[in-house]
C-alpha cells in the first residue's frame, strides 16, 4: 500500500488530470507544450512535521509545486486561464475526497522563456501546501488504525 504522501500526492494528480490541459507528475519539460497547457507535479518537500502523542500523530504542511506552462501567440490569456482552472480544480475539493485536512495554493509565481526558432513559453511555479496528518511517516496504515484525526 502507498504511504499517506503518495496517497495524497497520486490524488492531487488525479485531480489536474481532469483539466483540459495534460497534467504530467514529476516528468521533465517535454519538447513540445500541448496547446490546451501542460501541468508539472512536483512532489515537493512534505517539511518537518509537528508531533502530538497519545495517539501519536505527525502532521505535515507538505509543499508541493505545479508547474503550469503555456506557449502561443495567445500565450497570456492561455497561462491566465490555465492558472484559474487549476486553482478551481482544487477549490472544488480542498480536501481531496477526505485524504487531506485542507488544499491551498499560492499566488503563482510566473516568468516568460524564449525557445530558439518558436513562440516564446510563458510559465509559472504554483506551490501547493498539502495539510495532512499520519499515524506513521514511512507507512500507510488504514484510517481505523491511525487513531484519532
Amino acid at each position: 500500500m502507498p504511504t499517506t504522501r503518495e496517497t495524497i500526492l497520486a490524488a492531487l494528480h488525479a485531480r489536474l488530470s481532469a483539466l483540459p490541459a495534460t497534467a504530467l507528475r514529476g516528468e521533465m519539460l517535454p519538447e513540445r507544450v500541448p496547446a490546451e497547457g501542460l501541468l508539472i507535479l512536483r512532489d515537493g518537500e512534505p517539511g518537518e512535521p509537528e508531533v502530538t502523542l497519545s495517539p501519536l500523530r505527525y502532521h505535515y504542511q507538505h509543499r508541493a509545486e505545479i508547474e503550469a506552462v503555456v506557449q502561443g501567440a495567445s500565450r497570456d490569456t492561455a497561462f491566465d486561464t490555465l492558472c484559474a482552472s487549476t486553482g478551481a480544480a482544487l477549490a472544488a475539493d480542498r480536501t481531496l475526497g477526505g485524504l487531506c485536512d485542507w488544499v491551498e495554493a499560492e499566488a503563482p509565481q510566473s516568468v516568460d522563456l524564449p525557445v530558439d526558432g518558436a513562440a516564446s513559453l510563458k510559465a509559472a511555479v504554483i506551490p501547493v501546501i498539502l495539510h495532512y496528518s499520519t499515524a506513521d511517516p514511512l507507512l500507510w496504515l488504514p484510517p481505523e488504525m491511525q487513531g484519532g484525526s
